[in-house]
């Protein structure tokens, strides 16, 4: 048998196990995972090897996993769609998912026009079939049938791991021959200083309530490797005074937390010792700055790393 490969996009609305998708898929943890919305801010590539097996003909799967899709209402909103958009553009397969056990709504439809206007075959997924009666599996995918012809209907369990490898099997045969688009051994496209960024946000996420998780990002200000330890530097943004106290915590006490996991969550990633230091800093409605929102993209990162010092921040004059 040819070998396959292809582009595959992930869509759904926030909360529907993308990301706990991707990880699964790929066997490694590319994506930060969290109960709240918009978790997800960029598009994340994972890429799967796959063996020939009976009749699964080997090849390789580019999963690009992107944000949930939601109406825009400020620049952090609007960039995070065009990373939808621009996951959308090209792609071989979209792997439409939904949570099962969630009524339709509005959010559904929005979702599943922007999968049609693509021209694209999707496959639908129902996810978290494991908190779902398997009787009220059969009238959810004729509702769903009714409204696209889906290229195939997937029941899944993400974090379980269930149905996985029948969905696997599904997407290679729908993707067509074609080259290896990566090295067999590179899982991401992602550099590491971002994944670390990432981690940190993730404990930020699960630390805090109500505005503030959605109102921080993480930037690396200082990313030195060694052999035996990591030296990492990062700048968490807030919007408010009252939310840089919140992220503080008494006497230090939270963003002690907040650091002392996601150092291990970080060393877990490199396998090496880490050092992380950590700041709160307050820029007023660095959501709406179209800017600053850019700054948070790890590819215009990477482009100024090319030109400015490797410790040097996005905006040495905000408050720290």
């Amino acid at each position: 048998m040819a070998f396959r490969s292809g582009f595959v996009s992930i869509i759904g609305r926030p909360n529907a196990g993308k990301s706990t998708l991707l990880n699964a898929l790929v066997g490694e943890k590319l994506a930060i995972v969290t109960r709240k919305p918009q978790t997800t801010r960029n598009r994340i590539q994972g890429m799967i090897n796959v063996e020939r097996k009976g009749k699964r003909p080997a090849g390789q799967v580019v999963l690009v996993d992107t944000p949930g899709v939601h109406k825009p209402i400020n620049s952090l909103n609007r960039r995070m769609m065009k990373e939808v958009y621009d996951a959308l553009e090209g792609c071989d397969l979209l792997l439409l998912i939904v949570d099962a056990h969630a009524k339709f709504g509005t959010g559904d439809q929005f979702v599943l026009d922007i999968a049609k206007k693509t021209g694209q075959p999707a496959f639908l997924l129902l996810n978290k079939i494991d908190a779902v009666e398997k009787q009220k599996l059969l009238p959810l995918i004729e509702q769903y049938r009714a409204l696209h012809d889906f290229a195939d209907v997937i029941p899944i369990s993400a974090l379980k791991r269930e149905g996985l490898d029948t969905l696997l099997d599904a997407v290679m045969k729908a993707l067509p021959e074609g080259p290896r688009y990566f090295p067999k051994d590179q899982i991401t496209d992602q550099p590491e200083r971002f994944l670390v960024a990432e981690l940190i946000r993730e404990q930020v996420l699960l630390a805090t309530e109500q505005e503030v998780p959605y109102a921080t990002t993480v930037l690396i200000e200082q990313y030195e490797e060694g052999a035996r330890l990591t030296r990492v530097a990062a700048a968490i943004y807030c919007e408010r005074d009252g939310q840089k106290a919140i992220l503080i915590g008494k006497q230090g006490a939270n963003l002690k937390k907040i650091g002392t996991a996601a150092r291990l969550q970080i060393q877990s990633l490199l396998n090496t010792k880490v050092f992380l230091e950590l700041f709160v800093k307050v820029r007023a409605g660095w959501r709406d700055s179209r800017d600053f929102v850019q700054e948070t993209d790890w590819r215009t990162q990477l482009e100024r790393m090319s030109s400015a010092a490797p410790d040097q921040g996005p905006d040495p004059d905000v408050e720290k």
